[in-house]
């Protein structure tokens, strides 16, 4: 029962911390009315936030998140919490920008939850990190839905503060019921395998690559491609949140898959073989979903897009494997160090997909959605290559 509920409240935790960082994208036409910018420079924070989400893993890989556990996602959540509080204040544009790249940062607390669940479950491990990764879509439907509501009673400056307080509260909350532990990075000489020299870490890292690819590139790309058809606010709003309520679910689907097929076999080979199967099986039905979605999409057919993005958005459903490779195929004494190395290596994608599909975009539409449609053929076939190599726990 403890395991479970550390589960639940990491996916609240997540839920929060993601959740309130939406309030961004409601209190638009305000903020763009405040900062006195035009639409092209409103656009430079999420370009902002989503580079941070790649340097989050960079930062991780140091001693910052080393010793108590409690504290380490502490500091994760503040920095979405303060740069949240702080934007209010700020009067320079610029300042906002690097505000949103540093609340990037909060995604640390992708593999920290990894470290934590590998303490706990064996064959579970899928099952739980796909309840835990749900909360960032949850977050996304949920935060949308409170920010417009909070909108019709607070201005959006107080609106922020009051999003940041939240976090902290939830903090709190997850703290006051949450075990502690002590996470450790070898020192030098200590390590019985150096990471980043195996070429295992780096296939594996990319196995995830397409995946984020698709899934930080298409609600932005999507809005723009919908609005040039003719689209309304509203039918753009239903088709992301739609998105993101697929994406949480195929979460916890996949993971609850990718424990039905961990206990078959818990040695370090059949759990790697149940994560390659699930991210495999994902990748394929997402790959069925986005041709529908290209098609829609050039054709301007909303109903048939509406409906593609619930397939598209079993690119989620690699998440909960991809984020428990680490503790089944690394050293113990690695894990932590893994997660983020292997983060880091998968969430380069994020740092380069939006520009990439833009440039592409502006050429061809069609050149554009062919992209996206390939990434989960590349995701199939660079799984089948890291499914033949030596584990590191192997070696």
């Amino acid at each position: 029962m403890k395991k479970w509920r550390a589960v639940l409240l990491d996916t609240l935790l997540m839920t929060a911390g993601f959740g309130t960082l939406t309030f961004m994208s409601v209190a638009r036409p305000d903020i763009i009315k405040h900062f006195g910018i035009p639409e092209s420079a409103y656009e430079l924070q999420h370009i902002a936030y989503v580079f941070g989400l790649f340097v989050a893993f960079l930062i991780g890989h140091t001693r910052l998140y080393e010793g108590s556990f409690k504290r380490s996602v502490g500091i994760a959540v503040s920095w979405a919490a303060i740069p949240q509080m702080l934007i209010p204040f700020v009067g320079n544009w610029n300042v906002v920008v690097f505000l949103r790249f540093i609340q990037g940062f909060v995604v640390g607390l992708v593999p920290l939850f990894s470290t934590q669940i590998a303490r706990y479950f064996i064959a579970e491990r899928p099952f739980a990190k796909g309840i835990i990764l749900s909360g960032i879509f949850w977050g996304g439907v949920f935060g949308s839905i409170s920010a417009r509501y909070l909108l019709g009673y607070v201005s959006w400056s107080m609106g922020f503060i009051i999003t940041g307080i939240i976090i902290y509260v939830v903090y709190v909350i997850w703290y006051l019921f949450t075990e502690d532990f002590e996470i450790r990075h070898p020192k030098a000489g200590e390590a019985t395998v150096n990471i980043w020299k195996l070429p295992f870490t780096w296939v594996l890292g990319f196995t995830f690559f397409p995946a984020l690819w698709v899934i930080f590139t298409i609600i932005g790309f999507s809005s723009s491609l919908g609005y040039k058809i003719g689209w309304t606010k509203e039918h753009v709003a239903t088709l992301s949140t739609t998105l993101n309520v697929s994406k949480a679910l195929w979460s916890i689907g996949f993971g609850y898959l990718g424990y039905q097929l961990s206990r078959k076999n818990t040695d370090p080979r059949g759990l790697f073989n149940a994560i390659v199967k699930v991210m495999v099986m994902a990748y394929a039905i997402a790959f069925v979903g986005l041709t529908i979605y290209s098609k829609a999409m050039l054709d301007g057919n909303y109903t048939l897009a509406l409906a593609s993005v619930i397939l598209v958005g079993a690119l989620q459903g690699t998440g909960p494997a991809f984020w428990t490779s680490a503790p089944a195929t690394y050293p113990q004494e690695v894990v932590p160090r893994a997660n983020f190395a292997l983060g880091l290596i998968s969430n380069s994608a994020n740092a380069i997909a939006p520009a990439i599909t833009d440039i592409l975009a502006r050429h061809s539409e069609t050149l554009a959605l062919a992209e996206l449609t390939l990434m989960p053929l590349v995701g199939i076939i660079t799984l089948i290559v890291v499914s033949r190599m030596k584990l590191p726990v192997e070696e």
